[in-house]
């Protein structure tokens, strides 16, 4: 990565040997890692960015969808195994994006607080997208805040974000988020912060 000061440390998953994990693909991978990790393999699914839902389970069953995720052929053996479920995750990267995930997401209202799993998004050509790792209240006061991670192009080891706004340096964001939203690679307009469905 050129720049070195946006980040505070990487995350150690790998990023593929294709430029293809950039930084709405970080956001499906860790998603769907942490669903396959608990066992909810059949909540893994993602619209294309023609428009269809691509649902793990058909992948795994031995069908491949098109470009556009709309139509299915059986054409593979069945895989269940976690080689399988990586080579979905990488035909998904291929054909996902910003643009898809934004609108697969549901709007959290503005004012909210923001909650670990969450997106904050501007889906597009280019658009970018960094997701919420973690949260930490103060116990006496109840001030919130968050940590945000990013992956971005070229394909790049997922990392932690900085806060610019924080002059020590800390990648602790205040909660609830003021908008305009700015991390050290993309400003968000308010409107930008998203959650699954389910």
């Amino acid at each position: 990565k050129p720049r070195q000061d946006v980040h505070v440390g990487v995350i150690d998953i790998d990023v593929e040997k294709r430029d293809l994990q950039q930084c709405a693909d970080a956001v499906i991978r860790l998603r769907a890692e942490w669903l396959w990790g608990i066992g909810a393999k059949e909540r893994i699914a993602f619209d294309y960015t023609g428009g269809g839902r691509v649902p793990y389970t058909r992948y795994a069953a031995g069908e491949r969808p098109n470009e556009d995720g709309k139509r299915w052929r059986r054409s593979a053996k069945a895989d269940p195994s976690y080689a399988g479920f990586r080579r979905y995750m990488t035909n998904v990267f291929a054909y996902a994006g910003t643009y898809s995930l934004s609108r697969e997401l549901i709007s959290v209202p503005d004012g909210s607080t923001p909650q670990i799993g969450d997106v904050v998004i501007k889906g597009g050509f280019p658009g970018h997208a960094v997701l919420v790792i973690d949260m930490a209240e103060n116990a006496l006061t109840g001030e919130k805040r968050f940590l945000l991670a990013q992956s971005y192009m070229p394909a790049q080891d997922i990392h932690v974000l900085k806060d610019p706004a924080a002059p020590d340096g800390s990648p602790w964001y205040a909660a609830p988020i003021t908008w305009p939203l700015r991390t050290p690679e993309w400003t968000f307009e308010k409107g930008s912060l998203k959650r699954w469905a389910e």
